[in-house]
């Protein structure tokens, strides 16, 4: 019984302590510092990215096995996803390295970021400022294909671009 009364105290503080918080802009420390709250922030772009194939200008490129070299026909793709992140300047970019299911985990996490990172230098040399691109891999983590075959292994050696807003 009176393990049951301390726990429905703590809930009680638990939800009086989070409803009595102020808003952003209603008082609270940290307000008027320009930070837009994270749910205020439309975007308006499928959470996917690129590999959704539904953001206009906006592409995924691939990668050969066990490679980084972007080949003239991604360097191209490259050039409009450029183009497209200079007419949003209040946009960003997060490149995802991915890879296909071949391979250590450790070892694709490492080539994941190297691809990402070739990306985010190639984007770089092209005018792009450095800041509005962000670098992560998911390895073979975040697969868009499945089976075994090389098609599918192809699919799956990819940078993803995912808007983000700056």
């Amino acid at each position: 019984m009176f393990k049951k009364i301390i726990i429905m105290a703590a809930m009680t503080t638990l939800v009086v302590s989070c409803s009595s918080k102020k808003k952003q802009g209603e008082g609270a420390e940290g307000a008027g510092d320009g930070a837009p709250e994270i749910s205020s922030t439309s975007m308006n772009f499928d959470p996917t990215g690129s590999d959704s194939g539904a953001i206009d200008g906006l592409f995924t490129v691939n990668f050969p096995y066990d490679s980084v070299t972007l080949d003239e026909e991604n360097r191209e793709k490259l050039k409009k996803n450029a183009e497209w992140l200079k007419a949003r300047s209040k946009m960003a970019l997060q490149v995802e390295g991915h890879c296909d299911s071949r391979g250590s985990t450790e070892y694709n996490l490492a080539l994941g970021e190297r691809r990402a990172k070739a990306v985010k230098a190639y984007l770089v040399s092209l005018g792009l400022a450095s800041d509005r691109l962000r670098v992560v891999s998911y390895g073979e983590e975040k697969l868009i294909a499945t089976g075994e075959t090389e098609d599918v292994h192809a699919k799956n050696r990819r940078a993803n671009f995912v808007p983000l807003p700056q």
